[in-house]
């Protein structure tokens, strides 16, 4: 048990910070055009709102406690004493094994676009990019791994870069009235979970706070990565739309010509391949805690670990074969587990812990907060999970049009 306790420990201390900014400017970032293309004006609005709640619910996260689990326990001490802690880590798997399933999605997505002279479909790609991904099992220190990792950001921004460039080599194209006025409330939902997606990272707060140098700079720090956050997003995002419109497709990078498409698409897959053990590391480590708490000397036995960390892979493969559909998947997650772990616990936890020294108009943000938390998740929860079923059966449209024609 302490020994796993250990090796979590480790994960937190180096990758936290690096899969926050990750989670902040990353890959996921291919989606937004597209979320922006189905939400119109608002989405604008909503990319600049999202940055601003999350900045402020990270702040009054770290207000309460030093992890989220001791925060969550913290409110349930009375009746449930470890019951928040449990609903915190489901929560947790559930987010961290959707990220490494899109990460898959748009590993072969990319692989699809980047040798469409090859009769191999984009559930084939993404099992060939599942096979460089099994040494996953045998890892045990990410530290390798997470330098690669950060090298690989560097070169994402790179890409990103070359891609905004020709955006802006096109501007002569440019036309607002490319920008929708009227939305699909579906389309729209959809757009809303990306954007709240991209910027999820709350989880990690709590563990990059303890682990800074000086954390009386966390605020600063968590202000400046947000704003430049939300300027990046924004201007990436408006780029792209303004200069392929309804054209726009889920992965960004599909719109490009054939010249830059395959170099771009080959960089973004390297990036995509290794942050996935990131997500995956954490979520093993999550899991094995939880199953080894009964003290069962099997459960801690190396082949067990190795047999786990299998399933989960396999689990993600599978989840990405039935469901390969990029902006349903980041809008699903954003809606539902994005907006409980970004704003409505946060909030719920602000509220509970710091009732009496909190002033008015902060118990009305934390407040509202959780309403909009609510809302979100009630909304992705009702409308999206229905839809599955129809994705599922490979109804899937591809085009530039409505996600739900």
């Amino acid at each position: 048990m302490e020994k796993v306790m250990l090796n979590r420990c480790r994960f937190e201390s180096v990758a936290s910070g690096k899969h926050f900014a990750s989670r902040l400017f990353g890959i996921f970032v291919l989606g937004l055009p597209y979320a922006l293309l189905h939400s119109g004006y608002s989405g604008m609005f909503l990319i600049i709102l999202a940055a601003v709640f999350c900045c402020y619910t990270g702040k009054i996260l770290i207000a309460c406690l030093d992890t989220y689990e001791d925060i969550a326990n913290a409110c349930c001490k009375k009746r449930f004493p470890k019951l928040g802690g449990i609903v915190v880590n489901v929560i947790q798997v559930m987010e961290l094994i959707m990220t490494c399933i899109l990460y898959l999605v748009v590993s072969g997505n990319l692989l699809s676009h980047s040798f469409p002279y090859l009769r191999v479909t984009e559930k084939t790609w993404s099992v060939i990019a599942f096979v460089t991904l099994l040494p996953c099992v045998f890892i045990k220190t990410l530290s390798i791994v997470s330098k690669l990792s950060l090298l690989c950001s560097l070169v994402h921004f790179i890409i990103i870069f070359i891609v905004m460039s020709y955006c802006l080599t096109q501007i002569h194209q440019w036309s607002w009235t490319r920008f929708r006025l009227s939305i699909e409330f579906e389309d729209f939902l959809v757009s809303v979970g990306v954007i709240i997606f991209s910027y999820t990272s709350q989880i990690f707060l709590p563990t990059l706070e303890g682990n800074m140098k000086n954390p009386k700079e966390f605020s600063c720090m968590l202000n400046w990565t947000h704003f430049f956050a939300c300027l990046f997003k924004t201007a990436f995002a408006l780029t792209a739309l303004l200069t392929w419109g309804e054209e726009t497709k889920e992965v960004i990078t599909d719109n490009l010509p054939s010249s830059l498409k395959t170099l771009v698409n080959l960089c973004f897959l390297a990036k995509a391949l290794l942050s996935y053990p990131l997500p995956f590391f954490a979520v093993t480590e999550i899991l094995h805690t939880c199953i080894s708490s009964s003290n069962h000397s099997d459960y801690r036995a190396p082949l067990f670990i190795v047999v786990l960390r299998g399933l989960a892979l396999l689990f993600t493969l599978l989840m990405a074969l039935f469901i390969p559909h990029f902006a349903l998947l980041m809008g699903l997650t954003g809606s539902v587990t994005g907006a409980v772990m970004t704003f409505l616990l946060p909030s719920l936890f602000h509220l509970k812990l710091k009732w009496g020294k909190l002033v008015f108009l902060e118990k009305c943000a934390a407040i509202s907060l959780f309403i909009v938390g609510f809302l979100c998740s009630l909304a992705g929860i009702a409308l999206l999970f229905p839809l599955l079923p129809t994705f599922i059966s490979s109804q899937i449209p591809t085009g530039p049009n409505s996600l739900f024609s």
